[in-house]
């Protein structure tokens, strides 16, 4: 075996171990309202998400093409060596965050170790792809899944004013079983393209692919896989945080949560291509639903503490793959 391919396999083992922290890290985003209104059991609410999010990574590839197109590393080893610290980067940076529970992205977190890398070894970040579609998202995404959230929210009780209010939970606990399954659905298509994309990367820089094929299906599988187990392993102490210490959600307001973000996926990656954060989303979603209560609802010092791990997260993975590429550099022979 060759030392480029064993480097490739190394890089495509990480990269499945960073799909499969996504997937733990990420499974409140999809389920973490529909545990906390009590319309799904967490187990239920698991094996729910992790086959939505296997079948939703098969329904497109174009976040993949703009992720495997932030950076251009080059070919060769050295190229391998950046995606692998990119990956590591953003690992590091997901597993800090989940044992603090908060709700990070780990899709910013895996841009900016790709940049943080690709910077560090002299290579090429490609700030157009990078501002356009990653950077712009990153800030619009959370601000419209925040309006919608809390206009939605409006509307809803405006419509089912008259309603008893035991009845309407009643009917929303089963609709957030459809709306649970939309965001999981929107999370599969989302970061499982994330992990293809640099995969496919990887394979790139190695020689084993030419930059205008298409994605061979043994990726798409693989990564669908690792999230899919991943999201089933769960990631409580995120759950918690985001399905109840932002507030106390109930039914109407989690559908409606729910709804909002899986809708900002779809749009962002069939319209936009653009590979944004589905914490972010659904976060912002919650807390839009929320402040239709009352603002003071919110629990806004933990939003401002997930906030902060927002803006924290593209700099910290980008200095964490950085140093990674220094070590890797040392470590193995190029």
């Amino acid at each position: 075996m060759s030392l480029t391919l064993a480097i490739v396999i190394a890089v495509i083992v990480v990269a499945l171990v960073f799909d499969y922290t996504n997937g733990f890290h990420d499974a409140a985003n999809a389920i973490a309202t529909s545990i906390s209104t009590q319309a799904l059991t967490p187990r239920i609410a698991l094996a729910m998400a992790a086959v939505m999010n296997f079948v939703g990574a098969f329904l497109g590839q174009k976040v993949a093409q703009t992720v495997s197109e932030t950076i251009d590393p080059g070919v060769g080893n050295a190229a391998l060596l950046v995606v692998m610290a990119g990956l590591l980067g953003a690992i590091a940076w997901n597993l800090i965050t989940w044992y603090f529970g908060l709700p990070s992205s780990s899709s910013h977190a895996l841009i900016g170790g790709l940049v943080g890398a690709a910077l560090a070894a002299g290579a090429t970040a490609r700030w157009d792809v990078v501002i356009n579609k990653v950077v712009i998202p990153m800030v619009l995404s959370p601000l419209v899944a925040f309006t919608l959230g809390f206009g939605v929210m409006i509307a809803i009780m405006w419509l089912f004013r008259r309603v008893n209010p035991g009845k309407a939970n009643s009917g929303f606990r089963l609709a957030q079983t459809i709306s649970a399954a939309a965001m999981a659905l929107g999370h599969g298509l989302q970061d499982a393209q994330k992990t293809m994309g640099v995969i496919f990367l990887a394979l790139l820089a190695g020689g084993y692919v030419a930059a205008d094929d298409g994605l061979p299906l043994w990726v798409i599988v693989a990564a669908a896989t690792a999230i899919s187990a991943g999201t089933y392993s769960g990631g409580w102490r995120i759950m918690r945080t985001l399905g109840r210490r932002i507030i106390d959600l109930d039914p109407p307001r989690g559908f409606a949560a729910e709804s909002v973000a899986a809708s900002v996926l779809y749009t962002t990656a069939y319209v936009f291509e653009a590979p944004i954060s589905t914490t972010h989303t659904i976060t912002s979603a919650v807390m839009g639903a929320g402040a239709s209560k009352r603002v003071s609802a919110v629990r806004w010092l933990v939003a401002r503490r997930i906030v902060a791990a927002w803006v924290l997260t593209f700099p910290m993975a980008g200095l964490a793959a950085a140093a990674s590429y220094g070590v890797l550099k040392v470590v193995v022979p190029t």
